[in-house]
């Protein structure tokens, strides 16, 4: 009987993950099937650019595994029970059990509300693709009026920075104001932080330092001094958070969710399941906790990959790299932020910035791109045929 490995999440790490099983292992000996509940391929990296206005490209997952052996089941996972090695999805035609031998689960995270009153009923966020979509749709109403309207974006992290700049450079109509609890950029070094300030005095956007909000409602956000800045569309990027389904089927998490696992990313609690990505309580090699990102994502997939391998085929498992080198921060589309950290997390004191960073940040976003559509580091059957097509049209759907 073959050896069944099921994994849960089609983003980054494990689109990443099942591509690079399905190369080292032969399809005699394993089957692998990956559950994901959209059809398309997420790339998470440019959704500030798709609410703001912007086409990104949304590969078809059929066609992203398409000749590499990987099964591809369009369904939401509710419930993993590791006692008995199943996972639950009723959304699946007619709803059924799943069963595993090896479970890498990547389901990734979204935006939490932190529980600040009328976040979720009234602000949008940018962790999902409908979720984006529904923004880009709220910003193309406001586009549409007279005078425009205003756009409040809660958080001042790297999701908030770069969805703040983003939507003042494509939509120049509309105000657009950032809110940071402390200070702008605090995280990023002296230089790095300069040319932040100036990119947001470029695109006009009104910063408000030291604010936090507390509750938001349909036209304004409420602010921990009293104040209330008036909002036409609140976005809130303030924090993310896993699913509950981890914790919910015993695995073994931290307080926030996470499946804590050990350096081969195997859960603690029940080692035929490994975790990948945010879902992932990670120790990087500098003893601090990986963070959620999409190098980490990287990271901890790869690490993943080689255990699995190594279990099933006997050979030596290396410990993979689990370091954190730095943030690629994006400004719009011609402007960016390269900022390098040292052992500790903390930023190193030079930056590359403007439209080099902005370079390397799209450089970065397009390979995460081609790893993902091509999994197994091949072109799929499929594809190869198409290609041999001199059809425009097949080259510019399939590119």
């Amino acid at each position: 009987m073959k050896h069944r490995i099921v994994v849960l999440g089609a983003g980054y790490a494990g689109a990443h993950v099942a591509g690079s099983l399905a190369r080292r292992l032969s399809a005699a000996d394993v089957e692998i099937t990956v559950v994901n509940a959209e059809p398309d391929f997420v790339q998470r990296l440019r959704l500030h650019q798709l609410a703001a206005g912007q086409e990104i490209e949304a590969p078809q997952l059929t066609d992203v595994f398409a000749g590499t052996g990987v099964r591809l089941r369009l369904a939401r996972v509710t419930a993993v029970a590791p006692e008995r090695q199943v996972v639950a999805l009723p959304d699946d035609e007619g709803g059924s059990e799943l069963g595993y031998d090896t479970l890498v689960y990547a389901l990734g995270s979204h935006g939490a509300d932190q529980g600040v009153p009328g976040a979720a009923e009234h602000a949008f966020d940018i962790a999902s693709r409908p979720s984006a979509l529904r923004l880009r749709e709220r910003l193309d109403s406001l586009s549409r009026r007279d005078g425009g309207g205003k756009v409040l974006v809660v958080g001042d992290g790297l999701t908030g920075i770069e969805t703040a700049t983003e939507i003042a450079e494509s939509r120049p109509g509309l105000s657009v104001t950032l809110v940071a609890r402390g200070e702008l950029g605090a995280r990023l070094s002296a230089g790095a932080r300069d040319h932040l300030r100036g990119a947001c005095d470029r695109l006009g956007i009104t910063v408000l330092e030291h604010t936090g909000v507390v509750a938001v409602e349909a036209t304004r956000a409420l602010c921990a001094d009293g104040t209330a800045v008036a909002s036409d569309a609140t976005v809130w990027t303030a924090g993310f958070t896993v699913s509950p389904i981890a914790a919910a089927g015993g695995l073994a998490v931290t307080d926030n969710g996470r499946i804590v696992v050990d350096r081969m990313m195997r859960s603690v609690s029940h080692p035929n399941v490994y975790a990948v990505g945010d879902s992932a309580y990670a120790i990087g090699d500098n003893g601090l906790p990986q963070p959620m990102s999409c190098a980490s994502a990287g990271n901890t997939g790869m690490q993943a990959t080689v255990a699995i391998v190594g279990q099933l085929t006997g050979g030596k498992v290396p410990n993979t790299q689990l370091k954190y080198i730095g943030n690629h921060i994006s400004l719009g589309r011609r402007d960016g932020i390269l900022q390098m950290v040292d052992g500790e997390g903390r930023a190193k004191p030079t930056y590359t910035g403007g439209a080099k960073a902005a370079k390397i940040k799209a450089g970065i976003v397009r390979m995460s791109l081609w790893a993902t559509s091509h999994p197994t580091f091949t072109l799929p059957k499929r594809r190869q045929r198409l290609a041999a097509v001199p059809d425009a049209s097949a080259e510019k759907t399939f590119a």
